[in-house]
């Protein structure tokens, strides 16, 4: 199941610190976690594609820069999202 719009929408909503925001970290995180569980579940299936292994290995290493990001930042709403999508610490 790739991330369709609506789904987009709905993680946007879920995380989204004020009614227009789409761009905070929290979000971003969010969306990565999405694609980083569609991406493994792909791979589990198609163990030879490797563009897509190569897309999911830059997909963990954004997450993690914004989640070093907001740990520096703001560890309040860090441990807020750790804490939501079950994340290990960074």
């Amino acid at each position: 199941m790739s991330v369709t719009k609506e789904l987009t929408k709905e993680i946007i909503s879920k995380f989204a610190i004020s009614e227009n925001d789409t761009g905070s970290s929290e979000v971003q995180i969010a969306l990565f976690t999405k694609h980083i569980s569609n991406l493994t579940e792909h791979l589990k299936i198609n163990k030879k594609d490797y563009q897509a292994r190569r897309g999911l290995l830059s997909f963990v290493v954004k997450r993690k820069r914004l989640l070093t990001y907001l740990k520096n930042n703001n560890n309040d709403r860090y441990e807020k999202i750790i804490k939501e999508l079950k994340l290990k610490k960074v």
